[in-house]
């Protein structure tokens, strides 16, 4: 029998990007994958604006964008994209840091954080399904089984599942997933088109469903179909595998004419069964990502959930283990990252309402063109899907800056250039001075085993001019220059990091 501090169920980009949190802060950690072998298939690639930040302020941003890619970090420019097929969302309204959206396929992202764990320590472990988990109070027993069927053991005094939508870890650990059940039937997979120039373009609405096409005129496309009609989800083959033939006979009903393809790469099916775990966290054990919620992909905003509950979670988790995490900091990411997931579910049921295949719906879809054209619809909902409309509540209402994201600001730390950004890669907290505030510094000092105190300057000064910034880029606490600073500061700090060393 093996013990780690804490093993991560599934080997997905989510669990990689929490095993290299934890292996960063020298957390002893297992991964346990159930595949012997990664697919290299990427049902995700689409990481948003708040995703590629937080990616930024750990220097893996551009790693995970394969091939040539521009430096420029600069937002505000127009980015179109949809809410519900709609195209006439513009995100880039909203983003003020950059980039606006990342293409970066989940299979390669995920090799790229496995690679970086495995290298700082993180043991990872395929071929090793997860089948029996029993929580002692002290430590959890996971039983592992290996595709020859033989089992072993394996310790460690945390487990977190991430190991998707039918997470054995979080059934075994009794944790509920509620929600809504599905009413589409859908299709996917990455096929070559024998005749590309008469597939259907883009995303194309008939009264006989959805077809998605993502064309390549020299190798694979993907292809999607959305299948509204009731009698689609009830169907006995409900789980099996996909065929060919059958994605190509969808494609056909919906279309209203053949499309000619052969040499499926993958293929699957999905609904839009928007589910959630009731709690994050039961006993000893946690879920992230998918096992953490589910949800139809409109707008591409599962992947960005999960890699930013990895991050919410990497560092309060490695508190935990190191002793030194205050009481109540593990449930705060529950208390943080639920809600988040819970609204993202509810603009997804609003977009698969809104595409529904019936002239009913028509004039509702029109009206909504409309309404996007207002700046204040537009950024409302532009928002929600690039997700830099989170904040977390910190418990201080009256701090205008705690639980917002810090921008990149642009420092000279003595005679050196530097950017918060980079102030944040090693992924621990950070106190920042702005404004020479020594007895602030002092208030400080006995946590510096745990938090980076920084003294700068600063062109664009925020309003707080004294920051302290949670490893995960939150803002826990501004200071404003008034003599209570030094009280809410000790305060914040015992709060986030525990008891002064």
């Amino acid at each position: 029998m093996t013990h780690y501090e804490v093993a991560v169920a599934g080997g997905g980009p989510v669990g990689m990007l929490l095993a290299l949190e934890l292996a960063t802060r020298g957390v002893r950690t297992v991964v346990l994958e159930r595949l012997a072998e990664p697919t290299g298939e990427s049902k995700a690639g689409t990481l948003h604006a708040r995703t590629a930040e937080t990616l930024h302020r750990r220097g893996l941003l551009d790693a995970v964008q394969p091939g040539p890619h521009k430096a420029a970090r600069r937002g505000g420019r127009s980015v179109t994209f949809h809410f519900a097929g709609l195209f006439n969302l513009d995100i880039g309204r909203v983003v003020d840091e950059g980039p606006v959206i990342v293409g970066s396929p989940q299979a390669y992202a995920e090799q790229v954080f496995a690679d970086r764990a495995a290298a700082l320590g993180a043991v990872i472990q395929r071929d090793s399904e997860v089948v029996g988990l029993d929580d002692r109070g002290d430590r959890v027993v996971l039983d592992v089984r290996s595709t020859s069927g033989a089992t072993r053991q394996v310790t460690a005094d945390w487990v977190v599942g991430c190991d998707g939508a039918r997470s054995a870890v979080r059934k075994l650990a009794g944790i509920g997933f509620v929600g809504t059940p599905g009413t589409v039937a859908a299709l996917m997979g990455d096929v070559r088109l024998l005749d590309p120039g008469t597939a259907p373009v883009g995303w194309q609405r008939t009264e006989r469903g959805w077809t998605l096409f993502w064309t390549n005129p020299l190798g694979h496309s993907r292809v999607c179909t959305y299948d509204f009609r009731d009698a689609a989800l009830s169907r006995p083959d409900r789980t099996a595998p996909v065929t060919l033939e059958e994605l190509r006979a969808e494609v056909e009903r919906i279309a209203g004419r053949p499309v000619p393809m052969d040499r499926p790469r993958w293929l699957t099916r999905f609904t839009d069964a928007a589910l959630q775990a009731d709690t994050y966290r039961r006993g000893r054990v946690l879920v992230a990502g998918d096992a953490a919620h589910v949800h139809f992909p409109a707008g591409g905003q599962g992947v960005n959930l999960g890699l930013q509950d990895a991050v919410n979670l990497g560092w309060k988790l490695a508190a935990q283990v190191r002793g030194w995490a205050p009481e109540g900091l593990l449930d705060t990411y529950h208390a943080e990252r639920h809600p988040v997931a819970a609204r993202v579910l509810y603009n997804v049921r609003a977009q698969v309402g809104l595409m529904l295949p019936d002239r009913r719906v028509d004039a509702l879809r029109e009206l909504f063109v409309e309404l996007m054209q207002l700046p204040q619809v537009n950024d409302f909902l532009a928002g929600m899907i690039t997700g830099v409309d989170v904040r977390y509540e910190t418990g201080r209402p009256d701090d205008q800056l705690a639980g917002l994201f810090v921008p990149d600001l642009r420092l000279k730390v003595g005679a050196e250039a530097a950017t918060l950004a980079e102030l944040l890669r090693a992924g621990r907290p950070v106190l920042l001075d702005l404004a020479d505030r020594e007895p602030l510094r002092r208030v400080a000092a006995p946590w510096a085993d745990r938090v980076d105190v920084v003294v700068a300057s600063c062109d664009d000064v925020p309003s707080a001019p004294t920051l302290l910034v949670r490893p995960d880029g939150y803002i826990a606490w501004g200071g404003t220059g008034l003599e209570s600073d030094h009280d809410t500061l000790d305060e914040a700090l015992r709060t986030w990091f525990g008891a002064p060393a």
